[in-house]
């Protein structure tokens, strides 16, 4: 990564320690987001923004309550995601990412409206059972799941006490290239990964950020239940989702 090719001239051990915390510190937070209105909110309070354009994607810098961020949204699916996060990395350097979108509710008692947080994510469509692997693990891979920051988990789950109107859990995220609209389908997710909730790209992402060494988390606004209503759901908390998204992201920001 580029945060390692650092010049120190032959200065002292301490000196050079320096530098690499200062380079670390003033690196910017990645913000992927899933939708237009979402990035609404963080282009909204965005200071001394300047858009740049690379692989399709739109990525906007600048000053969010204090800090540099690169706010884009990923597109749909896992490989969208994927792509959009080692370009963070490797062209932009971020030293976190936040992810930020709507999920599906598959969770005992969770609702449209609720927030779920991962601690852990999987990506359940990845299948290799016939080699004799479980459902979601990743052929050759030294991992099942793949863990958010311990740190951003903590700060997320501050800024959740936040939503005055719905409730938070945190728990694992189920993602998959597919919009679950099937009360069966759904049920499995919860019963094979114990899962919470369910959606399109944040374990691709977490699987970036853990490959490249980078601290991640997820959060997601419950706009279904993965059932039949799903889509009817989906269009009647997009609103409930963005307002969310607005109120984490202030509160969650300023404490990376």
């Amino acid at each position: 990564m580029a945060l390692c090719t650092i010049f120190i001239n032959g200065g002292p051990p301490s000196r050079a320690k320096s530098k690499i915390m200062n380079v670390v510190s003033t690196a910017p937070i990645g913000i992927i987001v899933a939708m237009h209105e979402e990035l609404a909110v963080v282009l909204s309070e965005l200071q001394h923004a300047e858009t740049i354009e690379r692989a399709g994607l739109q990525l906007h810098r600048g000053q969010y309550h204090g800090k540099d961020v690169i706010a884009v949204i990923c597109g749909v699916g896992k490989v969208h995601a994927a792509l959009c996060t080692q370009l963070l990395i490797s062209e932009f350097a971020v030293r976190q990412v936040i992810n930020l979108g709507i999920a599906g509710g598959i969770g005992p008692g969770i609702q449209p409206g609720d927030v779920v947080i991962a601690d852990t994510l999987v990506q359940h469509d990845m299948d290799v059972t016939p080699l004799g692997l479980k459902p979601g693990q990743i052929f050759r891979l030294d991992t099942f799941d793949f863990s958010c920051d311990p740190t951003l988990l903590d700060a997320a789950q501050h800024a959740a006490q936040q939503l005055a109107s719905h409730r938070s859990y945190v728990g694992r995220i189920v993602s998959g290239d597919q919009f679950i609209a099937d009360p069966a389908k759904s049920r499995w997710l919860h019963e094979e990964f114990d899962a919470l909730a369910c959606e399109m790209e944040s374990a691709s992402i977490a699987q970036v950020c853990y490959l490249n060494h980078v601290p991640f988390v997820c959060i997601r606004s419950i706009s279904d239940n993965a059932n039949e209503g799903a889509h009817m759901d989906f269009d009647e908390f997009m609103p409930i989702a963005v307002a969310n998204a607005s109120t984490l992201l202030q509160h969650l920001v300023p404490a990376c």
